[in-house]
């Protein structure tokens, strides 16, 4: 009984209780005031010392003995900007053939060679270039780097293989046209860049390509481009130089680039033109679903080239916008309307100009409205700028963020290997993330504004015309221009 009176104050405490000063200075703390903590530094990077094999192969290597593992990843500067005219998808399709059999193993044999050391190993290619990545135990280092020299350097490119990836690749394209929000990433790259152009179509490629691809073009591309003085080799983990040199000398040490002058491997200028859609804006692309009960909203427009000096500053401007749960765009689409059950922003850094967008996922028959709310959030940050309390959160949530991609041995080498693909830098990350920490608030709403302001977006719906049309046109936008699930135009019915 005698414990009640102190239950009933810690209720009141917890209850805001006006009436109790005395109870809730008692009970507030019952630790005492709280130490005052000091901001964290930035956040400090080591930076990879650098050798060359005698191939002419770049190697980045980031010693770190917490562990017993060690992470490789390969880049190579070639990815789906490089596809062939007609034949987009072609890098996909090269960097998948990489695993399914090299060297002396078929693809089975290969796959559980790597099972039984208990690595992993993956290929993939993006828009600026592809990859092969692998982890491993440092004990199993001599057998690791000997696969991964022969996925790198030795593919058999098997008939057999391939016919069975080429199936499996276009009904995966199939599919997609399936899902609105792979429909949508697609078509914003067309709506935005233009078919042509070397972003313009996705890294997967497109159905009407893909059948048009052969294994003699994978052959090509990847005797063209997977060369070693045009690679770089990331390694980060627990193994010195010296170890490292004697693990890739029978491996990558050996593979040779035996082709004549590559005449189509040069600078690629198309990719470096900034995007530019055509007008007015903001323009509205539709794809319809009839009957969908929900619409992909994307708003797209031209961003910044990885190495722009303010690229840093944009990706941690974006985190107030819509790159975290308490963005402006989840807090007012989710949070306070219950239109969707999220809304992101997103800046893409490539080697050429990449886009902002900002895309949510709605309820249909609250589309337009969601649409006006999100173009009026993107509207007000871009000439308002960042508040004081999202320049201090931005700063710790780009650190973290930072922590959480470079505190494994993986993460770090996928990190590095993308800086070497761009052409960053070994010293990238630890520029980028003291020109990040050190952005002002007069920098940080330059940034917004040069980046973010949605006067030349485009807008691209995926969702059901017949009820969309009407709502658009009350609020002002302009009929939409329709299109397929690749981007195509539709012509207007007669």
């Amino acid at each position: 009984m005698k414990r009640i009176p102190l239950l009933l104050a810690i209720a009141a405490t917890l209850a805001g209780c006006g009436a109790c000063p005395k109870h809730a200075a008692e009970i507030a703390d019952p630790l005492g005031n709280r130490p005052a903590v000091a901001e964290a530094p930035p956040l400090a990077l080591a930076r990879p010392s650098l050798f060359t094999l005698s191939n002419g192969l770049g190697v980045w290597l980031v010693e770190r003995h917490t562990l017993p593992v060690v992470s490789f990843a390969l880049a190579v500067p070639t990815g789906s900007s490089r596809d062939p005219e007609g034949k987009a998808g072609l890098a996909h399709a090269t960097a998948t053939m990489l695993d399914e059999g090299a060297g002396a193993r078929d693809a089975l044999e290969l796959s559980r060679a790597v099972e039984l050391l208990g690595a992993t190993l993956e290929t993939r290619a993006g828009a600026d270039a592809s990859y092969v990545t692998m982890t491993t135990l440092k004990r199993n280092l001599a057998p690791a780097t000997a696969i991964f020299g022969d996925v790198v350097a030795r593919p058999r490119f098997a008939k057999d293989e391939w016919i069975r990836v080429h199936d499996l690749w276009q009904n995966e394209l199939r599919a997609r046209a399936s899902d609105p929000g792979d429909v949508a990433e697609v078509v914003t790259r067309v709506a935005l860049f233009g078919a042509a152009h070397p972003y313009g179509h996705p890294v997967e490629g497109l159905l009407a390509s893909a059948s048009k691809v052969t294994l003699e073009d994978v052959t090509q591309f990847h005797r063209a481009w997977w060369t070693p003085e045009r690679s770089t080799l990331v390694v980060v983990g627990d193994v010195t130089r010296a170890e490292l040199e004697a693990a890739l000398a029978p491996s990558l040490g050996t593979w040779k680039n035996e082709n004549p002058p590559c005449a189509s491997c040069g600078p690629l200028p198309g990719a470096l033109v900034t995007p530019s859609a055509e007008g007015p804006f903001p323009r509205v692309v539709l794809v319809d679903r009839p009957d969908a009960p929900q619409t992909v909203i994307t708003v797209v427009r031209p961003g910044i080239a990885a190495a722009d000096p303010d690229a840093p500053i944009a990706e941690r401007a974006n985190i107030a916008l819509g790159g975290s749960f308490t963005s402006r765009l989840n807090q007012d689409l989710r949070e306070e309307h219950g239109w969707s059950y999220g809304a992101r922003s997103h800046v893409a850094l490539t080697h050429g100009p990449g886009f902002v967008s900002a895309s949510a996922a709605v309820h249909t028959e609250k589309t337009a409205e969601a649409l006006v709310a999100l173009l009026h959030d993107v509207d007000v940050f871009a000439n308002r700028g960042l508040t004081e309390d999202e320049i201090g959160k931005t700063r710790l949530t780009a650190r973290s963020n930072l922590i959480d991609a470079l505190e494994t041995t993986e993460g770090m080498a996928h990190r590095l290997a993308r800086d070497a693909a761009l052409g960053l830098g070994p010293d990238h990350q630890a520029r980028a993330s003291l020109r990040s920490d050190e952005a002002t608030k007069t920098e940080m709403d330059a940034v917004a504004k040069r980046l973010f302001d949605p006067t030349r977006a485009v807008v691209v719906l995926v969702g059901p015309r017949a009820e969309l049309a009407p709502e658009l046109a009350k609020r002002g936008f302009p009929p939409a221009v329709l299109v397929d699930a690749e981007g195509a135009p539709i012509p207007a019915a007669r």
